[in-house]
């Protein structure tokens, strides 16, 4: 198991949260033509929010990946896998980090101007920063 974030272009997401459960569960069926380890064709705020993101927990795969990482004991817990879609990033940390990881990733989407849902919480705050 992992600890599970997501962060969203907001405009494409509904505020309703019904509806916007059913937009995220469409979103992680992973059905877009697309390399999801690569962020490529994902929506501009997004790559911002990854490429910010990556400084403190580097992506398992792609092309931003370092190998180096896995043989590092202070890096490793932060190696994080995402999955990113055109108008989301899901992401899974280690759950050694999901303080610190909780608290970066919220603010790091509010400073990109991205959405912000807490997959792993029991009905998880789902936020647009209006």
């Amino acid at each position: 198991m992992s600890y599970d974030l997501m962060v969203f272009e907001k405009s494409k997401a509904p505020h309703e949260r019904e509806k916007f459960m059913e937009w995220y569960f469409e979103q992680t069926e992973w059905s877009e033509n697309r390399d999801y380890d690569s962020i490529e064709g994902t929506a501009d705020k997004l790559k911002s929010w990854f490429m910010e993101m990556i400084e403190t927990f580097p992506p398992m795969n792609g092309e931003f990946s370092d190998d180096s990482n896995f043989d590092n004991p202070d890096k490793e817990s932060y190696v994080t896998d995402y999955c990113i879609g055109n108008d989301v990033i899901y992401t899974a940390f280690a759950w050694s980090v999901c303080e610190e990881a909780y608290s970066k990733m919220r603010e790091l989407a509010q400073k990109h101007d991205v959405g912000f849902f807490d997959v792993s919480a029991d009905n998880g705050e789902i936020l647009f920063w209006e």
